[in-house]
């Protein structure tokens, strides 16, 4: 059997502006030592059932993104009021924040240290994971109907479900490192 396994990692750029939403809610209740980038010392006013709605969007946009990966940009640009609508209280202040935070993140997403740096980050062990699950699949005599699609978050995504589904994943950074062996298997169950 020939590997016939076409795997595509991308950065997310509407995924990773929900977790840099989903870290400024959590840094607001968090102690010190456990903070996580990026840290606003000014308090934002979420809505109220900000979990819910988080893992609602979250769901949302990742279904999107699985069906076309052009809808992560449309989300991210022609979709912003969607971010601040569903998970921001609504009020003068809190649209003032929301552009800041949108803003903020646009700047350090298209710096050198953004994307391309998340992206950089996993290349040897992208490539390592390519060919895991490529002889993988050969050993199970499994062959692919289309492009696996995985695409890339720099955080851990604490209150709605990394997606899994069929031939699309969202992966953070970390589990290249950290959870490495887990990855294999995983990737495995989205090729059906």
């Amino acid at each position: 059997m020939v590997n016939s396994l076409i795997m595509k990692t991308d950065t997310s750029f509407a995924l990773n502006f929900l977790i840099y939403i989903q870290n400024i809610f959590l840094n607001q209740s968090r102690n010190e030592e456990d903070l996580r980038f990026p840290y606003l010392s000014t308090k934002i006013a979420f809505k109220e059932d900000f979990e819910l709605k988080y893992e609602e969007l979250w769901t949302e946009i990742s279904q999107k993104i699985s069906d076309d990966s052009k809808n992560d940009l449309r989300a991210f640009y022609e979709e912003k009021d969607l971010f601040f609508h569903r998970l921001f209280s609504i009020d003068t202040d809190s649209f003032k924040n929301f552009n800041e935070i949108y803003k903020t993140f646009k700047v350090w997403w298209n710096s050198f240290v953004g994307f391309f740096s998340i992206e950089r980050s996993v290349d040897e062990m992208g490539q390592k994971l390519y060919w895991d699950l490529s002889n993988l699949l050969v050993q199970k005599a499994k062959e692919p109907k289309k492009e696996l699609n995985i695409s890339l978050i720099y955080d851990d995504c604490l209150l709605a479900n990394a997606q899994f589904t069929s031939y699309f994943a969202v992966l953070p950074i970390s589990d290249f490192f950290v959870k490495y062996k887990e990855l294999v298997p995983k990737l495995e169950v989205c090729i059906n």
